[in-house]
């Protein structure tokens, strides 16, 4: 116990100190973009949201397959909580593209390939989680949610890819061959980036513990009202 507390008392400082460093190279280290201005600053929490958004439902993707090989419930309330937490990732990533589209595009929303296979995967895991809570049982839900998480991580490959596959309004800043940032922006960039993967490493530690916890509740609940039950037959 005393260890678990100090290695989550050292990764929150870690994360308070990263965020604090992106959040200062983000408003006063990164220069202004000479066309879009100051609404280009989005792009240092935009861009890192959806690539952890991505890395939580690999996560989710990746427990899947542990459970169904295992059949240990740890790798199934693991998936669960990431993908809450790629669930609000993604709804951040929605918000924020919207408010850079209304500046740059004059629009909240257009049906550019980007957005749309964006929102699609958004309402695949926003499913995910409404059929966890809607089905009962804790073997049928986790097979079934590994099943659904496997099969819906397919479209995390086809969202990134969207911009090189179909014609898109969307920038595309970096690419195999070159990077499209001035220096500071990129190291802007990549600390903001450092910042939201230990922000979701320490999400996911608290919220796969109190996932372990309910479950726990949920063993005893069960328990109990098998040996009420018996008592009535009896």
């Amino acid at each position: 116990m005393r260890k678990n507390g100090f290695l989550d008392s050292l990764l929150g400082i870690f994360t308070f100190l990263t965020v604090g460093a992106g959040l200062y190279m983000t408003f006063l280290y990164a220069p202004n973009e000479k066309t879009m201005g100051a609404v280009q600053r989005i792009f240092y929490f935009h861009v890192p949201l959806a690539w952890i958004g991505f890395l939580a439902f690999f996560v989710v993707f990746a427990c899947g397959v542990a459970y169904l090989l295992t059949r240990n419930i740890r790798w199934d309330l693991l998936a669960g909580s990431s993908a809450e937490i790629g669930l609000v990732f993604s709804t951040l990533v929605l918000i924020t593209g919207s408010i850079w589209a209304r500046a740059v595009w004059n629009t909240w929303w257009t049906w550019d390939p980007r957005l749309t296979t964006m929102l699609i995967l958004w309402l695949i895991y926003l499913g995910y989680l409404m059929l966890r809570s809607a089905v009962e049982g804790a073997e049928k839900r986790a097979r079934v949610s590994a099943v659904i998480g496997i099969v819906g991580f397919i479209n995390v490959p086809i969202v990134f890819m969207s911009v090189r596959w179909w014609r898109t309004m969307h920038p595309v800043v970096i690419t195999r061959t070159r990077v499209s940032l001035a220096t500071p922006m990129l190291a802007t960039l990549l600390v903001c980036l450092a910042a939201f993967t230990l922000l979701y490493a320490y999400l996911l530690r608290h919220r796969a513990r109190i996932a372990l916890a309910e479950n726990a509740l949920e063993e005893i609940r069960v328990r109990i009202t098998e040996r009420q039950f018996e008592r009535r037959e009896r």
